[in-house]
């Protein structure tokens, strides 16, 4: 297997330090780490080696272009995988995570290759959660989770208890702050979980708590108590909040926006403060054809203001039409970011993926909680139960609502019975931006982490 370097003309500065950074090719695990990439390059003096297989480079070019005397992509090969069709080397194309990590693993000669005959080899690897087995690569290794330190703590509590899940009754994890009690079916690696089926993921899983250090998307304000959890299981301070990264990355918004912009911005602006409700389930949930229905109506009956992403959602026949003028379909991708922003927007129905979480909190903007799977149901109970900033309104990447309910707990929520929970999440999108300021918890982890890293 052989390498191919895309590299701009490399820096004369010998001080410089030489850091690796791996991605795990998942939208939601790959831009949050470059924009952690772009941080480092803009308050360290580094230059940087991102390890990134030909279909994923794209994702490099903003990147690239901001620091060209600093970043270069070293592109390796996408090993064949006879369960992954040819071409294809993302989450988003292969449907399946765990083929996408076995992958990957057939990468660790050709890089520990580079690595050898590099002549100024990397001092310090970060790498994705996902990607455990990079910790014996021979470089002090960073774990960056894309999600937050309470899943990540709970990932690391119930990965050797694995009699948890033969319990009917819910769960108390009494050792974790809080002691939060789960659903068996909604704590991480249940036995029906493909990442669990497989032995290796598992220990890939394991190995992040001995990494040299941790880096998480999050900050002190979200996720101080499980902060502290972390330290505490690794048994060092190099654990890091430097988040929510993308408020402070490149800025950089979805290639694939295909709506008018300008319009639908306009439209916000003919609405009330705080009327409109955004409806978006991320990159890689598309609802079944009775999920659409039963939000559909729900929503007709809510009577409330709403711009729903529906990507390719199958919506119901003559839905758009009843509705119009109170509520917008888009096809595709919205600016989330900018539409949370509006000050029309005050509320998100969101499947509690991290990054979207962030970006609701960092917004101020009130989540309606429906978690389908993965570390969403763990991001929901934060939420709901810990932060008080958001509703429940639906479970179950397959449960269809009840139509007439949701409608009651949409109209309920977004109005007067809401108004406590709003100023919850508001307050708390104050704190999460005021993390990434001057003196912020996630400034100053970050200048921690730049110095740990000019230490090594």
């Amino acid at each position: 297997m052989t390498e191919k370097m895309h590299s701009p003309t490399p820096p004369q500065d010998g001080l410089r330090q030489h850091i690796m950074v791996f991605p795990y090719p998942a939208q939601g695990h790959l831009l949050p780490l470059l924009d952690l990439t772009h941080q480092l390059c803009l308050h360290g003096n580094v230059t940087v080696s991102i390890i990134v297989t030909p279909k994923n480079l794209p994702h490099l070019y903003p990147l690239l272009s901001a620091h060209p005397s600093a970043v270069s992509a070293v592109i390796l090969p996408f090993p064949r995988n006879p369960s992954i069709p040819s071409g294809v080397e993302n989450v988003k194309d292969a449907g399946c995570t765990p083929h996408i990590m076995a992958s990957l693993r057939q990468l660790r000669e050709p890089i520990i290759k580079w690595l050898i005959s590099h002549p100024n080899p990397p001092v310090a690897l970060i790498s994705d959660f996902f990607l455990g087995w990079t910790n014996d690569l021979g470089v002090p290794r960073f774990a960056f989770f894309s999600s937050g330190a309470f899943f990540a703590s709970l990932v690391h509590f119930v990965s050797d208890k694995r009699h948890l899940y033969d319990q009917t009754e819910p769960v108390c994890i009494l050792d974790l702050p809080r002691s939060p009690v789960f659903k068996t079916q909604h704590l991480p690696l249940t036995p029906q979980s493909p990442l669990s089926q497989d032995v290796n993921i598992v220990r890939d899983m394991n190995m992040n708590f001995s990494s040299h250090g941790c880096i998480f998307n999050s900050c002190d304000c979200l996720e101080e108590e499980y902060m502290r959890y972390v330290k505490l299981k690794v048994g060092h301070s190099r654990v890091f909040g430097v988040g929510p990264v993308s408020s402070i990355g490149l800025g950089k918004g979805k290639s694939e926006v295909n709506v008018d912009v300008k319009a639908l911005l306009g439209w916000l602006d003919g609405c009330s403060d705080g009327s409109v409700l955004y409806i978006c389930f991320g990159s890689q949930k598309v609802l079944s054809k009775e999920q659409c229905a039963a939000l559909a109506l729900g929503l007709e009956k809510s009577i409330t203001r709403f711009v729903w992403v529906a990507k390719t959602d199958p919506i119901p026949d003559g839905f758009e039409d009843r509705v119009a003028g109170r509520g917008i379909i888009v096809r595709g991708w919205a600016p989330q970011v900018a539409v949370l922003s509006h000050v029309a927007v005050g509320g998100f129905l969101s499947h509690c993926g991290w990054n979207s979480v962030l970006e609701g909190i960092a917004s101020g903007t009130m989540i309606l909680a429906w978690p389908m799977e993965a570390d969403q149901f763990v991001d929901a109970k934060l939420l709901v139960d810990h932060m008080g900033v958001a509703v429940s309104i639906c479970e179950g990447g397959k449960t269809v609502p009840d139509p007439y309910e949701l409608g009651r707990v949409i109209a309920e929520t977004m109005g007067e019975q809401g108004r406590e929970v709003r100023a919850r999440a508001k307050e708390m999108g104050q704190k999460a931006r005021a993390a990434t300021e001057a003196r912020g918890s996630s400034t100053v982890d970050l200048e921690r982490l730049v110095k740990e890293l000019s230490s090594l």
